[in-house]
């Protein structure tokens, strides 16, 4: 092999390893070739030499080390800045609805409170009109006494005039007080129409003169009391100007 004029080559690390190589595979296809036939072959035991790192490829590598540790210092800061803003606007936030409510209440606190307008009282309750009683009804004895008692009030309520004095003078002396008295002998009973009752009164006499509110029975002591002392107003003024058959 010539030497060139231009001075020795440098022999890169590309060159190196491609040597070796070839050193490598011709040294097994040697080993190959000398075993004989029908005799197990022996792996041949090859020193590997290291591979030399150069300082430009350490460089390297130590380089896109460096890049690695920046990106991740990166990621932390930008991390770290997020989380601030974060924070930072949480609390703006807060910080807003805090003076709002704050301010509300002082918008509250001067707002006049208007007084409640006080209930007017109900009106009381107006009292049903009370219903009149009713009349209590008089009591009376059941006899002679009681009777022209009676019939004084109905009479006195028809504005018919009498006498308790005069009704009982004239009742004694044309039935001597029996209520069921009557005489079928005079000319009244001779004409079929007897006088009956206390005061003898016959039955035309007293329907003509019948006090409304009484019995129509000519016998029922007060109805005939007061039929008669009717008739005796109207002929001779009141049953007081009575003293005979009349």
């Amino acid at each position: 092999m010539r030497s060139t004029t231009t001075g020795t080559a440098r022999l890169t690390k590309a060159h190196k390893l491609s040597a070796a190589g070839i050193t490598v595979a011709m040294g097994a296809a040697a080993v190959a070739m000398a075993v004989t036939p029908g005799q197990a072959a022996e792996t041949p035991s090859i020193a590997v030499k290291p591979v030399a790192w150069t300082t430009t490829d350490l460089g390297a590598h130590h380089h896109i080390g460096q890049q690695s540790d920046k990106a991740a210092q990166q990621a932390k800061t930008d991390a770290a800045d997020a989380k601030k803003k974060a924070d930072a606007a949480a609390k703006a936030k807060a910080d807003k609805a805090r003076a709002d409510k704050q301010a509300a209440s002082r918008s509250q606190a001067r707002t006049p409170v208007k007084p409640a307008t006080p209930a007017k009282p109900a009106a009381p309750a107006k009292p049903a009109p009370a219903k009149p009683a009713a009349p209590v009804k008089k009591a009376y004895a059941d006899n002679l006494d009681g009777w022209i008692k009676e019939s004084l009030d109905i009479l006195k309520s028809k504005n018919i005039p009498a006498s308790y004095e005069g009704i009982k003078r004239n009742v004694m002396r044309e039935s001597t007080g029996n209520p069921r008295a009557i005489n079928d002998w005079d000319i009244n009973a001779a004409n079929g129409v007897p006088s009956k009752g206390l005061l003898q009164i016959i039955d035309p006499t007293f329907k003509a003169y019948h006090v409304e509110g009484t019995s129509w029975d000519p016998y029922d002591p007060v109805a005939n009391i007061t039929a008669s002392c009717n008739y005796a107003a109207d002929k001779y003024g009141s049953m007081d100007n009575v003293n005979s058959a009349y």
